[in-house]
């Protein structure tokens, strides 16, 4: 086996996703701290703790406690690389939170027990149907007062439209939890609590027909195994092809902040979960054991460092090995570009990168050149698909306080719309900024990094737009006919992309109308 198809083999690249204080952060940082790459879990509390988690690193989601932007982890476990992509879990995502969909090659789904399965975690899901991504779920909290468990994976079932095959079992929960039995090692996991801030020691007990096991289970031991039979009866058995295929989830139970469950967890998913897998490209499919390097761009972060007002590129390796110092071709504008100072990160803390393998992801700085989408290979002409760009749902006007400092807010936002975290509209008509955005928190978020990064403090204002549109047309002719008669209407977007700005869903369906040969699109490919 070549050095390339071992590395890639160890690798295993995924993102967690969960609905806002399902326990993401804090199973993130349990994460890391197996991975030892931190000595202590910080308590992820929000504004009331000192000490904030390690993965929310931009000074509002310090004060917010909640993890906005996507960071990028990677450890060592049990002989494998895992690679880890932190996702945003608060109210409205932008997405980013999809596009890092697209760079994973499985997912980890966070179900809060006394809540079950929850908005975000749908939509979320759907996003990893449309690419049949494995799915890891983890349910949480079991040291509180949680939901039958049977009644849970009914819900995971139905709701997210996927079998689900339970691992471990939770013995009791709340004040009375005991522990979790893994149904397929029989063994059982005593719960230690009071030590979520280390790794806490690995208590088993074999066989529940041990004696040990009677002893700890005391009077609840006869219906215990009256559950087990039950939950073996009437659930789904693991099954690593339908999981491997998208149809199967195999479910753990735990706690993410008394650190108990997730080892478990852990365990078995680098050994379950795959490898970094095939990607399509538009001329052909791109092996990931392929000598050739090449990766593609899912999301670009500005001011990753105060020190420096940089912006990072952040790029999924698709295939071969990058190496520092080596050249590689820029597709889009068919350049050759050298890169020397990749680097990798653990939230704040960045590395520069001597060598980096198919699956990993690695961050290139970006001097305005690199946009979400853009592929890099070493010289082939290859374009990766499936990279999506949203039509935002709701519109603002931005104007500086300052009018002295609109130079400053128009690079702001041109920075801050090509990271994706909004997308901006200048319109024909006049020399408004308009921002598009897919919920109300990114609107506060750039007035935050507006003020926090970029020293210009803004104010919106209401805007008649209801929606937008890219509109495209074969015909230059007609293109030009259109661009005519609809003026007023038409905005360049921040790729510099002809956009109709639509007043009411009415006006946009007559424009549809009126003009059948002009392509209205509600979703394009970066």
């Amino acid at each position: 086996m070549s050095i390339l198809q071992e590395e890639v083999n160890q690798r295993r690249t995924f993102a967690i996703i969960s609905h806002p204080d399902a326990g993401k952060t804090t199973i993130t940082e349990k994460l890391l701290l197996f991975g030892q790459l931190i000595q202590q879990a910080g308590t992820v509390k929000g504004k009331k703790s000192d000490r904030h988690a390690t993965s929310d690193w931009m000074s509002m989601e310090q004060e917010r406690g909640i993890s906005i932007t996507s960071s990028v982890m990677q450890f060592p476990y049990n002989d494998r690389m895992v690679n880890l992509l932190d996702t945003p879990g608060h109210e409205d995502f932008s997405e980013d939170t999809y596009r890092t969909l697209t760079a994973v090659d499985s997912a980890l789904m966070v179900v809060d027990g006394a809540k079950g399965v929850e908005a975000r975690t749908i939509k979320l899901m759907e996003v990893c149907r449309l690419r049949d991504t494995p799915i890891f779920s983890f349910v949480n909290k079991v040291d509180r007062e949680i939901r039958d468990p049977i009644e849970l994976l009914d819900e995971i079932e139905e709701v997210l439209k996927i079998e689900a095959a339970p691992i471990t079992w939770p013995i009791e929960m709340g004040p009375r939890f005991k522990g979790i039995y893994n149904l397929y090692t029989d063994t059982i996991h005593v719960f230690q609590p009071g030590q979520g801030h280390t790794i806490p020691a690995d208590v088993r007990v074999q066989g529940l027909e041990s004696e040990e096991a009677k002893e700890l289970l005391g009077e609840v031991y006869d219906d215990f195994i009256e559950e087990v039979e039950l939950v073996r009866g009437a659930t789904h058995e693991y099954d690593q092809e339908a999981f491997l295929a998208g149809k199967l989830t195999p479910v753990f139970f735990g706690t993410a902040l008394a650190n108990f469950g997730v080892r478990e967890m852990l365990n078995d998913f680098v050994k379950w979960a795959p490898a970094p897998i095939s990607r399509q490209a538009v001329t052909r499919t791109v092996e990931p054991a392929e000598e050739k390097f090449s990766g593609f761009i899912f999301k670009i972060q500005a001011n990753m460092d105060p020190k420096h007002r940089d912006r990072i590129a952040f790029m999924r390796i698709c295939s071969g090995k990058y190496s520092k110092g080596m050249k590689m071709r820029h597709s889009r504008i068919n350049k050759d570009v050298k890169i020397a100072d990749a680097v990798t990160f653990i939230a704040g803390d960045r590395e520069n990168v001597e060598e980096a393998w198919s699956g990993d992801i690695i961050g290139l700085h970006n001097h305005g050149t690199i946009q979400i989408g853009d592929t890099f290979t070493a010289g082939e002409d290859l374009k990766f698909t499936g990279i999506p760009h949203f039509a935002p749902e709701m519109f603002r006007r931005v104007r500086p306080l300052d009018p002295l400092k609109m130079k400053q807010l128009q690079k702001g936002l041109k920075q801050l719309s090509e990271e994706g975290a909004v997308q901006l509209f200048q319109p024909f008509k006049n020399n408004d900024l308009i921002l598009g955005a897919v919920g109300q928190l990114q609107f506060d978020v750039v007035v935050f990094r507006l003020k926090d990064e970029y020293k210009v403090e803004c104010k919106y204002e209401p805007i008649s737009v209801q929606t937008a549109r890219w509109a495209e047309c074969d015909d230059d002719k007609m293109l030009a006919d259109f661009e005519k008669k609809n003026h007023d209407n038409l905005a360049i977007d921040g790729s510099g992309l002809l956009t109709y700005l639509a007043p009411t869903r009415v006006n946009l369906s007559l424009a549809e109308e009126r003009w059948p040969d002009v392509a209205f699109r509600a979703t394009r490919e970066h």
